[in-house]
C-alpha cells in the first residue's frame, strides 16, 4: 500500500494520455498481487485528491486485450478510491452520433473474451466464490451529477447509452457494425470490460464518459474510405483533449464531499479483495 492517500481515481482511455492536475506527482510503482502496476500520477483536481492512470500505459503500448485491469483498479483502490471516473474513445453506432459527441454509458453488452474478469476467480489470490449483480454496471447517481455538471459546462451529452464491447485491437467489419445495432448498442468499445465488472467488485462507485471518436462502418454505406482508423480517432482525441479534460474536472467539482453509493457485493467481499498480498512481477497499465 502507498502513503498516498486519494478520493477520486481517473482512468484515460486511447488519447487520453494525461489528466490536467495540480501539484501533479508520480508514485513509484505499486505493487498489487496482479502485478505492478506505474505510471499513476496523484495530484488535485477541482481540489479533491486525485489518482490518474492511462489505461494503455505510456505511449498507448497496451493493446485492449492485454490490458491488466485486475491490476490497475486494485492500485487505485489500494490508494483509498473508491470513485471512478473513467474515460473512453468508443465508435457512434446511431445515425445521428458525430464525432466529438459526449455520451455517459449505462449499460454495457460483452463480446471480450479471454479475458480476467473476476477477483473470484477460484484461483489462490482471493479466496471464495462471489456472483456479482451487474444489472447496472455503472452508478446511476453519479451518471444523473455527471450529466448536470455536463449541462453546466455547456455540453450537451447523450445520458444514457448502451456500448457494445468488442474484443480489439482490430475494428468491426460492416456485417459485425449492423448487428451490433440490431442488439441495441449505441455505441463500441474495447475496453469497458472487464474494467466496469471489476470496479463493481472493488466497491467503486463509477461513471463513464465517452467520446465519440467516429461513425464505425458509417452505417453500412459501402465507403470504405470513410470507415473508422485508429489516425482519426487519435486526431479527434487530440483536438478534444483540453474539452475532456474540463468535462472530467466539471464531474469531479459536481461530486459532493462525502459522496458514497451502496457496494454491489458485501463489504466483507471488498476488504478479501484488497487484503490479498501484492507481489512484484510486472503487469498493470505499463
Amino acid at each position: 500500500m502507498q502513503d498516498e492517500h486519494v478520493e477520486i481515481a481517473v482512468i484515460g482511455g486511447s488519447g487520453l494520455a494525461a489528466l490536467a492536475v495540480d501539484d501533479a506527482r508520480l508514485l513509484a510503482p505499486v505493487p498489487t498481487p496482479y502485478g505492478t502496476v506505474s505510471g499513476i500520477v496523484v495530484g488535485r483536481l477541482a481540489g479533491r485528491r486525485t489518482a490518474f492512470l492511462a489505461r494503455h500505459g505510456a505511449g498507448h503500448r497496451v493493446p485492449p486485450h492485454r490490458i491488466d485491469a485486475r491490476a490497475n483498479l486494485w492500485a487505485l483502490a489500494s490508494l483509498g478510491a473508491r470513485i471512478l471516473v473513467s474515460t473512453n474513445a468508443v465508435g457512434g453506432l446511431e445515425a445521428d452520433m458525430r464525432p466529438g459527441d459526449l455520451a455517459l454509458t449505462d449499460q454495457l453488452i460483452d463480446r471480450t473474451w479471454g479475458r480476467a474478469d473476476s477477483y473470484f476467480d477460484g484461483g489462490d489470490i482471493v479466496q471464495g466464490v462471489e456472483h456479482l449483480p451487474l444489472a447496472e454496471p455503472y452508478s446511476r447517481e453519479l451518471r444523473r451529477i455527471a450529466a448536470a455538471a455536463l449541462h453546466d459546462a455547456g455540453e450537451t451529452p447523450r445520458e444514457s447509452v448502451t456500448s457494445v464491447v468488442i474484443q480489439g485491437p482490430r475494428f468491426s467489419t460492416r456485417a459485425e457494425a449492423g448487428w451490433h445495432r440490431l442488439m441495441g448498442a449505441g455505441i463500441v468499445n474495447m475496453t469497458q470490460l472487464p474494467e466496469a465488472a471489476l470496479a463493481a467488485e472493488l466497491g467503486f462507485a463509477h461513471v463513464n464518459l465517452a467520446i465519440i471518436t467516429d461513425t464505425d462502418t458509417e452505417r453500412g454505406d459501402g465507403d470504405r474510405d470513410r470507415s473508422v482508423t485508429a489516425e482519426r480517432v487519435f486526431q479527434v482525441m487530440a483536438e478534444a483533449e483540453p474539452r475532456l479534460n474540463a468535462a472530467i474536472a466539471a464531474i469531479i467539482r459536481a461530486i459532493p464531499a462525502g459522496f458514497t453509493a451502496p457496494t454491489l457485493l458485501s463489504e466483507d467481499a471488498v476488504r478479501s479483495i484488497l487484503a490479498a498480498e501484492p507481489n512484484d512481477r510486472d503487469g498493470g497499465a505499463g
